[in-house]
């Protein structure tokens, strides 16, 4: 999973052939070519659509000869409502509607979208290198480890791949937490409430769990990647490592509780669920009106506004449930161009991870005081206190990341050492003011400012960002 999402955020545009540089800005500029990369995120993604598809079909083939229709029912909607989506997304991305591609849309139909977008994508790859095409535009990063702004020629094949990639991308979270994300949560459900596990239904848990963790490993490439336009981004291993374990920890964490609660209280989960769901899809909007703000006019030129809205609520739709299961790495703006907020805000952060687990410990308290007979043999006390420490070590992994692991780290202006000093610095300042005593700057905060002082850590002004076309990620 590591190698596949290496490949995704050094996968933007291909081979080194020759380089000149020159001094603007006061940076170096290259101009260069890399090594086309095979669409590993591509294959990976269709994979764990397929399986995930075909498991769920044989699970509910089960279900219908034990006669379990409600679980059988659940089961076919959260595996179709996410496949139909996919096949619109794939379809709107390639702009395949206005095109005579009746095979192509004849296989959406048939919900074997991605199957035929990766066999594209394959055949693009390896048919390149045969033929030398000129390039057709021109893109700039700025390497911050080098110091040094490259200028990539983009080629033909490399745009086709990289639009076969940004699809791919997009359905992985939306398989991820509009399909994969209900099927773990009811099929665990399932298991507990008929008190044996079946191999088709562990099989089935097994891959949505996957599907899950890469599609918020997505998330957070995609967020980095997007808040970060014009800067190359690298990520090293040790970086993927610890993102996957943070999302993994978040996202086991909240399932078991949710589950956990469900059995206790039934209903009571549905409100719980909906309040969450609820709350993240109106929060874009309220903060929207309260800009005084106007729709978003790069959305699709062709839409009317009711096109625009209906495609913004279905994106705020899929904010929504990401952040109902995990945090979604981004913040919507609905009246932005891109539709996301690129500053880093810490506050939102706090506030989400400190409500987060508290409502985990409420959730997993009430269940401690109302668990059936079933967990009678059971240690009651250590699950609370395994899901209360997972949480937390969830979090501990996602401010080692933002501390030591974030690829662009030295461009925030405050980082998690940064706030936590802050905090400190705070209570000093309070017991130094009741003893008459004159408030001390600390170290950290004159080097920090030293370092944002710095010539050699300053980037280009706003008017010399990228000159070429780039590729928009929102």
């Amino acid at each position: 999973m590591c190698e596949v999402a290496m490949e995704e955020q050094g996968s933007e545009i291909t081979d080194m052939e020759r380089c000149s540089s020159r001094e603007e800005y006061g940076v170096m500029v290259e101009s260069a070519r890399r090594r086309l990369n095979p669409p590993l995120s591509v294959v990976w993604t269709t994979m764990l659509y397929c399986a995930e598809f075909i498991t769920a079909c044989i699970l509910c083939k089960s279900y219908h000869k034990s006669n379990d229709v409600i679980w059988m029912s659940f089961t076919i909607t959260f595996m179709l409502v996410p496949a139909v989506l996919i096949q619109l997304t794939l379809t709107f991305i390639h702009r395949d509607v206005g095109r005579d591609r009746p095979l192509v849309l004849l296989l959406h139909l048939l919900q074997l979208g991605p199957v035929i977008r990766c066999f594209e994508a394959l055949v693009v790859y390896f048919k390149a290198g045969h033929n030398e095409e000129p390039y057709v535009t021109l893109s700039r990063k700025t390497n911050l480890q080098k110091g040094r702004e490259i200028e990539l020629e983009i080629g033909q094949t490399e745009r086709t791949l990289a639009t076969h990639r940004n699809a791919f991308k997009r359905t992985a979270v939306i398989q991820a937490f509009l399909g994969s994300t209900p099927q773990l949560t009811l099929q665990l459900y399932a298991t507990i409430q008929e008190k044996y596990i079946l191999s088709d239904r562990l099989a089935l848990m097994i891959i949505t769990f996957i599907s899950i963790t890469y599609g918020a490993l997505v998330c957070s490439v995609l967020a980095i990647q997007i808040t970060y336009d014009s800067i190359k981004v690298q990520l090293r291993p040790a970086a993927y490592l610890c993102m996957v374990v943070w999302r993994a920890l978040e996202i086991t964490t909240r399932v078991t509780t949710l589950v956990l609660f469900s059995t206790a209280l039934t209903h009571w989960v549905i409100l719980v669920g909906g309040c969450n769901l609820l709350f993240f899809f109106f929060l874009p909007w309220v903060e929207f009106w309260l800009r005084k703000g106007s729709l978003a006019e790069g959305v699709e030129k062709n839409f009317s506004k009711l096109g625009t809205t209906i495609v913004l609520c279905m994106f705020t739709l899929l904010y929504a449930c990401i952040n109902v299961f995990c945090w979604s790495a981004v913040e919507l703006d609905l009246a932005d161009q891109e539709l996301i907020d690129r500053k880093q805000s810490w506050r939102r952060l706090a506030l989400y991870y400190s409500g987060r687990f508290l409502e985990n410990f409420v959730l997993i308290t009430l269940w401690y005081f109302f668990k059936s007979d079933f967990y009678e043999y059971v240690c009651a006390p250590l699950v609370v206190v395994q899901l209360l420490i997972g949480y937390s070590l969830a979090v501990l992994f996602m401010l080692l990341f933002y501390q030591f692991c974030h690829p662009c780290r030295s461009l925030f202006k405050y980082n998690v050492h940064d706030c936590l000093h802050c905090v400190c610095c705070r209570r000093r300042r309070a017991a130094s003011r009741r003893g008459s005593v004159p408030p001390s700057y600390s170290t950290a905060a004159t080097m920090l400012k030293e370092e944002l002082l710095d010539p050699q850590n300053c980037l280009p002004p706003d008017g010399a960002g990228p000159l070429g076309e780039r590729e928009s990620l929102a």
